[in-house]
């Protein structure tokens, strides 16, 4: 585990020292493409001026929010579509509709119902986040252990006992997997929805950073958003080993 770390860290480290070095040889334009160099010069100075640090809240706060949303709804919507056959049969062709629809195209109509500023991003953010967690939860709902659900019926458990001492329990695992994915994909809701409404955030400053020609910038800022979206990343894997060894006990 430990090799594999420094393996991963040296082979960034590689790929970085081969950019810049190509960049130098090929005296590329920082325009087209910056230097690892210039592109962390540009990163300390909006972070040591102030200037990032307000749209890293406000991006931060639309993930947050989105992502609370879209997981508990997408969660109570799993075990309730898991629980009826009847209403998953009724219900999922739209929950599956609401995901292939484009979320770029919602955003636009989006701004004109909820306004700009960061509801639509929430929305827009929750929207992407409900599914992964709602499908990770239907499908564990179905996959229980029949022997397991034959010992609670014998034992006379109500179906209210067996859900959250049996199904959930045993489907945390996949649970934790469908949150994982959502929490990625919350960085890519927010930044969407602040590409086309927002007048604040990491997204919106990207779409700055691109009218003023200043590349180092958009760089920069997609670095702050991907060391974040690893760190949440990072952070709910934690949370989930952290939980699952105590699910042992079912």
């Amino acid at each position: 585990m430990r090799r594999s770390f420094v393996l991963s860290w040296v082979l960034g480290l590689v790929l970085l020292a081969a950019w810049e070095a190509a960049v130098h040889f090929n005296q590329t334009s920082a325009l087209v493409l910056p230097a690892p160099s210039a592109i962390w010069q540009s990163l300390l100075q909006g972070l040591s001026s102030g200037y990032l640090w307000p749209h890293i809240a406000t991006t931060l706060t639309e993930v947050v929010l989105g992502l609370l949303l879209g997981a508990t709804l997408g969660f109570a919507g799993g075990v309730f579509l898991g629980e009826s056959a009847r209403w998953r049969d009724v219900l999922m062709p739209y929950v599956v509709i609401s995901q292939v629809v484009p979320k770029l195209a919602l955003a636009p109509l989006f701004i004109v119902w909820f306004g700009f500023g960061t509801l639509p991003t929430v929305v827009i953010t929750a929207l992407i986040c409900f599914f992964p967690l709602l499908e990770n939860t239907v499908t564990c709902m179905q996959q229980v252990n029949p022997q397991q659900l034959e010992l609670f019926r014998m034992l006379r458990a109500s179906r209210w006992q067996t859900l959250w001492r049996l199904k959930i329990p045993a489907g945390m695992p996949s649970i934790f997997a469908g949150l994982r994915v959502a929490v990625v994909l919350a960085w890519v809701g927010a930044v969407v929805g602040e590409f086309i409404g927002g007048s604040k955030g990491l997204g919106a400053l990207i779409i700055a950073a691109q009218g003023s020609m200043d590349t180092p910038l958009m760089f920069a800022v997609l670095t702050v958003i991907t060391v974040l979206g690893l760190v949440f990343y990072k952070l709910t894997q934690w949370l989930g080993q952290l939980w699952l060894p105590s699910l042992k006990d079912f």
